[in-house]
């Protein structure tokens, strides 16, 4: 997906909010603000008391007139923010629609590669149907490879030109949609019906106009709606207030309806109203820049307020090319013995550790490729004996992989589960073989134990390397009040040795699916959020938990429809940038929402001396501007309420700048900065724009 920005008042994006922001003035869109459908409505009031007045009615015509238009400016330039924001996201949604293609699928009626097929549209298709896509077809929709290895590009989804294997098993069968396959086949059952595609709910999750409000943007609402209320009750009393006045003091005029729904939309937050859901369009659409997917609003939003990360080790934390470094036989046995018994056991093990073991033997002892290899193996074991080997594949659960050959059990896995095997069998579990082990686990390395039956063979050592520059992360994770904890399966020393030098919080060893999904419990019932990303099957229950879940486009469908995110570039340490977005849309949100509240008081200043010095003459005190009359100081402050949302517009859209500080800081920081900036900077506004009347 092409990643080429744009700018922000690109005419791309400008010409066509211009017209977006005149459709929105319809009552129903009006209504979706409660803050902007008051000013709404007292655009169309003033608009009437204008035409009355210019038809021989009471009131200043012109001035009237004057107000009503800087008051339908003020809901436009609101309209136009948002249609800006949804625009970005329309572009971005176009350039999705744009992948999707007629193709015809070679839909087949036996599951199996080499059967008959039948081409059929891509549209006919339906979940559980399976087809072939070969070498040069486009892969007609989501599925799972359940045959075959092949070459994919998914330049069209993420933007990445270097292609990706699929293959059946494993964490890596996921197929999209759109993506080309390069070489060899695959035989997919679909996962989805149509309209359901990974591409279908992507345009879904971008388009502004699907998005649905956030709790906290809910919440902030309701804020603004009472505060809206508040001021409303208030702006009704002045004027029997004004009458009474007027009446008692002998002098003065009454407030006329114009300058109090002036006063009522200077009064009211309508900064923060204007721009709220720009704000919120614009989150979702920086994390789709990241080449994120989130759901939801929602997923974002808790981005932003999560207390705890769970990582994983491999791919986060460390590099994640966790390769097979050396054999360290037990006493009594070759070291070409314990290479060809890890190589046995590691046949049915589809990890990338099971599978550089098959890599490391065959190469210090020049046993044939794994393919034929295996074909000669079950050839002499039926010469043998005529024994079958049945293969033990590696799960998440039994930590362990193998083969059984006859009588023969061989088993390869965790230090934990492989000893607990052992003495099940009546099996010693070795001393030595247990210094090998704690010896490389203090390397920060991880050791696997071969064993033959009950017969320890000895341990693998599997060496992986902790990124660069992920400590200082850590760190500025803790700063702001993240706890991380590292998720791995290694054994607790391994474990131990590799979160001191990352710098984590904590770990969990020796981890299983149910382990996590316990964890991320536990940390909820303690009233923190949890974000954890997963790319298997055995994922998903912990994805489906956590607050925040963010799956890998390279994992399994099951993960995907586990997770509220979906990262394109499948990079495990996204998580990170992933909580910057979300702390940096609430950071903007409530820095807007300081300076709307702040810049309050200087209108105060300028209406209320301009509407009532005529009946109270000392209010002229509180004429600190010095404006040049009522009518030009009410002006002036209405004119400075509506050009500000559109000198707003970049700081909504592109969001306050992320500072990796703790809460109170940046709370200091913001009440400094966006506090009193709202508070002074109004005060100059109003008086350059009094100044710029006066000349007119």
């Amino acid at each position: 997906m092409s990643r080429t920005p744009l700018a922000l008042f690109d005419a791309r994006l400008a010409i066509p909010a211009l017209g977006d922001a005149f459709r929105k003035l319809h009552p129903r869109v009006q209504l979706r603000s409660p803050v902007m459908f008051v000013v709404y409505v007292g655009s169309i009031i003033t608009t009437l008391l204008a035409v009355a007045a210019a038809t021989g009615g009471e009131g200043k015509a012109g001035f009237t007139a004057a107000i009503a238009t800087w008051l339908w400016f003020t809901v436009l330039f609101a309209n136009f923010a948002e249609a800006l924001a949804e625009g970005r996201s329309k572009a971005q949604a176009a350039s999705l629609r744009a992948l999707k293609t007629t193709v015809t699928a070679k839909k087949l009626a036996t599951p199996v590669h080499g059967t008959a097929w039948l081409p059929v549209p891509a549209s006919d298709l339906r979940k559980g149907m399976v087809v072939l896509v070969e070498a040069g077809d486009v892969v007609p929709a989501d599925g799972e490879v359940i045959e075959g290895v092949a070459s994919v590009d998914e330049s069209a989804i993420t933007g990445e030109s270097a292609p990706v294997i699929r293959e059946s098993g494993g964490d890596f069968s996921s197929v999209t949609g759109g993506t080309r396959v390069l070489s060899d086949w695959l035989v997919v059952r679909i996962a989805v019906n149509p309209g359901e595609a990974f591409i279908d709910r992507m345009i879904s999750m971008v388009e502004g106009a699907k998005r649905q409000k956030t709790p906290n943007e809910i919440a902030l609402t309701i804020l603004l709606v009472a505060l809206t209320i508040v001021f409303l009750v208030v702006t009704v009393t002045l004027l029997p207030f004004s009458l009474f006045a007027v009446g008692a003091a002998g002098s003065g005029t009454p407030v006329t309806v114009t300058v109090l729904i002036a006063l009522l939309v200077c009064l009211i937050p309508t900064t923060i109203g204007g721009l709220l859901s720009a704000i919120g369009v614009a989150g979702m659409s920086r994390m789709m820049g990241a080449n994120v997917i989130a759901t939801s609003g929602r997923a974002v939003e808790a981005a932003g307020d999560v207390d705890v990360l769970l990582l994983d080790k491999t791919g986060t934390i460390t590099h994640g090319n966790r390769q097979a470094a050396a054999f360290l036989p037990a006493p009594g046995v070759t070291e070409e013995q314990l290479a060809r018994s890890a190589r046995l056991a590691s046949l049915a093990d589809e990890t990338p550790e099971g599978r550089s073991i098959v890599v490391l033997a065959r190469q210090k002892f020049s046993i044939d490729e794994r393919e034929h290899e295996l074909a000669r193996e079950h050839e002499l074991a039926l010469a043998d004996g005529g024994n079958e080997i049945t293969f033990v594949a590696f799960t998440a659960q039994t930590r362990m992989s193998g083969a059984d050959i006859g009588d023969r059990q061989l088993r390869k896995g965790a230090m934990d589960t492989v000893r607990r095997y052992v003495e099940v069998q009546g099996g010693r579990w070795p001393a030595e073989v247990a210094r090998l082990a704690d010896d490389v686990a203090r390397r920060g390395s991880t050791p696997l134990v071969v064993v033959d039956g009950f017969r320890v063979m000895g341990v693998v050592e599997l060496k992986d390397i902790v990124k660069a520059g992920i400590r200082e992360r850590f760190a500025q994770l803790r700063r702001m009040g993240i706890r991380t904890v590292m998720i791995t399966g290694d054994n607790r020393l391994t474990a131990a040795a590799i979160a001191a030098e990352a710098g984590v919080d904590d770990f969990l060893a020796e981890a299983t699916p149910e382990d996590k999904l316990k964890l991320i419990r536990t940390q909820q019932a303690e009233g923190r959020l949890v974000a954890m990303t997963g790319d298997g099957t055995n994922d998903a229950p912990a994805l489906a938990q956590a607050d925040v879940a963010v799956s890998m486009n390279t994992g399994t469908q099951a993960a995907k429809e586990a997770g509220n995110m979906v990262d394109l570039d499948s990079n495990p340490t996204k998580l990170l940038e992933i909580v910057e977005i979300g702390k940096q849309m609430l950071m903007t949100r409530g820095a807007l929402t300081t300076f709307s509240i702040a810049n309050d008081v200087a209108k105060y200043f300028a209406i209320i001396p301009a509407a009532f010095v005529g009946t109270y003459p000392q209010l002229a005190a509180l004429d600190v501007m010095r404006l040049t009359s009522p009518d030009s100081a009410i002006m002036s402050a209405v004119i400075f309420n509506a050009l500000i949302i559109v000198f707003l517009i970049p700081l909504a859209l592109k969001g306050v700048k992320y500072r990796a500080l703790g809460a109170s800081v940046l709370l200091r920081r913001n009440l400094l900065v966006y506090g009193l900036g709202g508070l002074l900077l109004p005060f100059v506004g109003i008086k350059l724009i009094d100044i710029a009347l006066a000349a007119l």
